[in-house]
């Protein structure tokens, strides 16, 4: 980082959302990469009613600890972030679980209400598109990228898959797997400091 020049992204709010099964070294390097430019990163996952909670990551089973109440980013409080990103690892897959299945679950519900905000950078890492398969009005039409298992479900979603590994549609960005994610990061920061 050069540090003659003032941070891109400071002052920025960016949400990562969170569940076991997370990719340590994923979590790690947007923590830092984001912190280098002075953006602020928040941690959000549905609290069952708790203050925190903590997750175990898949490689080297690490814990960390989360407070952030995804269920408790409304409106008002979501227009205060500048990206929201869902990682790799088993994170979709357990956020899309619902009590009752004819009920979005509540990372759902949460990216509903980010995707109808356009000024809300929205990235999806791996397999983070299966948090929006019950949703696939979000992606229907748009290009994306994603990790090989998942490109039947996202075809199935009505998206078009493109076989690079950074995709960049408007307010959308997908990445192929953890190994893209230094390249995701870098197009997100770049895009996030080209509105500042």
């Amino acid at each position: 980082m050069d540090t003659h020049r003032p941070p891109a992204l400071s002052g920025a709010r960016i949400g990562i959302l969170l569940e076991s099964d997370f990719v340590e070294d994923e979590i790690a390097y947007y923590r830092m990469r984001f912190a280098e430019e002075g953006a602020e990163v928040r941690l959000l996952t549905r609290l069952w009613g708790n203050d925190s909670l903590v997750f175990t990551g898949h490689e080297h089973g690490a814990p960390l600890t989360v407070d952030g109440d995804l269920e408790a980013v409304d409106y008002a409080e979501l227009s205060r972030y500048a990206a929201l990103i869902v990682p790799s690892g088993m994170v979709a897959d357990r956020l899309r679980y619902t009590e009752d299945v004819d009920s979005p679950a509540p990372a759902l519900r949460l990216l509903r209400r980010a995707f109808r905000m356009p000024r809300l950078l929205k990235a999806f890492s791996c397999h983070a598109l299966w948090l929006v398969s019950a949703a696939p009005e979000l992606v229907r039409n748009r290009p994306v990228t994603c990790h090989n298992n998942l490109v039947g479900d996202v075809r199935n979603m009505g998206a078009q898959y493109v076989d690079e590994d950074v995709v960049v549609d408007g307010d959308l960005i997908t990445g192929r797997s953890v190994d893209t994610v230094p390249a995701m990061t870098r197009t997100l920061i770049g895009m996030l400091a080209g509105e500042r």
